[in-house]
């Protein structure tokens, strides 16, 4: 289990998203309230934004995230209209290296994921690689529930031009369901395009971890946010129903579908 946060919204620095909030994401790597599995979050952090090109580029560390010497500088120096951060928990038997480490990408989305899939590599690895193309396949660099999830859902949009993430992802879920039978899969998405937010509470055979959202922050004037844990004190942050799909948008309100 981890935790993981996105903005969307005016332009701020990396650090008043990620290091300033009285409940961030790096004081929710050693002192989460809703965390299920785990006691810390230590096993490696990564964030992601987009670049004048409009082009997904991410940052990632295997180092606990309040340890990482770099932060301070970068939470200066980056700015940007869309974050998305992620701090790890390793699920036992997958290592905490750069590979292992969220957010993905490809040449349009950012992807993470928090949960997992209980027994995959016994049993779920295998049906998941069968479906890939071997372009997709070949694509993958580390051995995590979460990378295969993403190769997945890249597998299905590139099979289907004129299917949206959001199809894409209702798709994938009932792939998962044919495959797991009674296995447990803890499936929370946040994915983006550069111009929309995904976010997806979503449960197999478990209930979803958690997840929030707010668009009436004081601490962020006009923006939207998603994430594991409140952010902040505010009392506007509204639970992401189980089995839905929230989508955000700078020019229309939230909307929220059911899977």
């Amino acid at each position: 289990m981890c935790r993981m946060a996105a903005y969307l919204g005016p332009t701020i620095r990396l650090d008043q998203f990620l290091t300033r909030p009285a409940h961030s994401l790096v004081v929710q790597s050693y002192a989460p309230q809703e965390l299920v599995y785990a006691k810390v979050n230590a096993d490696g952090y990564g964030f992601g934004w987009y670049d004048a090109n409009n082009q997904p580029v991410n940052y990632r560390s295997t180092m606990p995230i309040w340890s990482d010497p770099n932060l301070e500088n970068l939470g200066r120096g980056l700015e940007s209209d869309l974050w998305l951060a992620y701090i790890r928990s390793a699920t036992e038997g997958y290592s905490v290296n750069h590979s292992n480490t969220q957010p993905f990408y490809d040449n349009e989305l950012l992807f993470m994921h928090n949960g997992y899939i209980e027994d995959f590599t016994t049993q779920v690895r295998r049906e998941i690689s069968d479906y890939l193309s071997n372009d997709i396949r070949a694509g993958i660099q580390g051995t995590t529930d979460s990378e295969y999830l993403f190769a997945l859902l890249r597998e299905l949009l590139g099979n289907n031009q004129e299917l949206s993430i959001e199809e894409a992802c209702s798709e994938l879920f009932s792939l998962l369901a044919d495959w797991l039978g009674e296995t447990k899969a803890l499936l929370n998405f946040i994915i983006t395009d550069g111009e929309l937010i995904y976010a997806i509470r979503h449960g197999c055979n478990h209930d979803s971890p958690s997840l929030y959202y707010t668009t009436d922050d004081d601490l962020f004037p006009d923006a939207q946010l998603i994430a594991s844990e409140r952010l902040t004190h505010g009392e506007l942050w509204q639970p992401v129903p189980d089995h839905h799909i929230l989508i955000l948008s700078n020019d229309e309100p939230p909307e929220l579908l059911a899977l």
